[in-house]
């Protein structure tokens, strides 16, 4: 049996982290996972039509998969370590998860009946989640963790809805000293709708996790011959209690302007008193923490998987989720290690 010391598992982070993977550029730390899980001993290890790395160890009819992503968020500040702080992009975000489920199975001494699927999906950070939507049709587990960062000694149980709204409104030019709105007054019209909305939803609520969020990600105006064009994307963060649909019939285009959603996803949230719940709370209390839960503001592939799967279901990872996406995103290895005999002793107590 391949031993893999604290040195393999943080050298397999640093290297993965080393390896540029925006979404929809996977391909090349899909492979090197896959032949680092091949390697190391795992049972099967390939790369699936979907461009996910996945790795199978067991052959027990309950099934544990373990869905990380191998994407990262665009930029690739320079890699390095400082004392105990590994800097990369996706170190975080979530190679750092990713790794963990990848060591922690390969060190599990599984039961007779457990089979273990490490997934690294492509595409969640593009919206798309088109790694996790492929691996819905094609496993069924009874149990199910997400490669989030919540730091070691927390669990993540739920996650907001999204949705993204492409407006265009495209018209003639007039005059500045006329009445008519500016292709630039027909979006912030628009916007101010939505921004009123989320205002008088959000006035008795205290929870951020139950309020209805509306952002400007992109706004631009320009020419297009003689007429002027505006665009903008608003994007929502959606309460457990609102749907995609909703939002699209709430806020219909006006004033001959078109709107394109995309991105949409329902608000999930796991069974906080579920066996795996239970499973985490002991092995966090076993590596001397006090187990936290958390419901987070964004979004993740727990809300493609999670209803279609129907099992119980929460997210983890090493990592500080703050410094998602940011220049300087960095986790300390010696929580990632911690997380690691965490996630072990949980698959070995299943």
């Amino acid at each position: 049996m391949v031993q893999l010391s604290d040195t393999n598992a943080e050298q397999l982070i640093h290297d993965l982290v080393s390896i540029p993977s925006p979404s929809r550029e996977e391909r090349n730390a899909s492979e090197f996972l896959v032949s680092w899980m091949d390697t190391n001993g795992y049972d099967e290890s390939f790369v699936d039509e979907a461009g996910n790395a996945v790795g199978i160890i067991g052959d027990g009819d309950r099934e544990i998969v373990l869905l990380g992503h191998i994407d990262t968020f665009p930029g690739f500040p320079d890699v390095y370590v400082d004392g105990r702080m590994l800097y990369g992009r996706g170190s975080v975000d979530a190679k750092g998860p990713l790794c963990t489920f990848s060591v922690a199975a390969r060190r599990a001494q599984l039961q007779e009946n457990v089979r273990v699927v490490v997934i690294g999906a492509v595409e969640e950070e593009a919206a798309t989640s088109k790694g996790a939507r492929f691996a819905a049709t094609q496993y069924q587990p009874d149990l199910c963790v997400i490669g989030e960062p919540s730091h070691w000694d927390r669990i993540t149980l739920g996650y907001k809805g999204r949705l993204l709204l492409d407006w265009r409104w495209e018209g003639g030019m007039s005059h500045s000293a006329g009445d008519a709105l500016s292709p630039a007054e027909h979006a912030i019209e628009y916007w101010q709708m939505i921004k009123a909305y989320a205002d008088e939803y959000n006035k008795d609520i205290n929870s951020i996790f139950a309020s209805f969020d509306a952002s400007v990600r992109d706004i631009n105006t320009h020419l297009d011959g003689v007429n002027g064009v505006a665009e903008m994307t608003v994007g929502f963060r959606l309460p457990p209690n609102i749907k995609p649909e909703e939002v699209i019939e709430r806020f219909p285009a006006t004033n001959d302007a078109i709107i394109s959603p995309r991105g949409g996803e329902i608000a999930f949230t796991g069974d906080k008193n579920s066996e795996l719940s239970r499973y985490f709370r002991r092995a966090i209390r076993a590596n001397d923490g006090k187990p936290r839960f958390l419901y987070k503001t964004g979004t993740a592939d727990m809300n493609v998987v999670g209803p279609v799967w129907n099992c119980p279901i929460i997210a983890y990872g090493p990592g500080d989720s703050s410094l998602d996406h940011t220049p300087h995103e960095h986790l300390d290895l010696d929580e990632y290690l911690r997380a690691i005999s965490v996630l072990t002793s949980v698959l070995e107590a299943i």
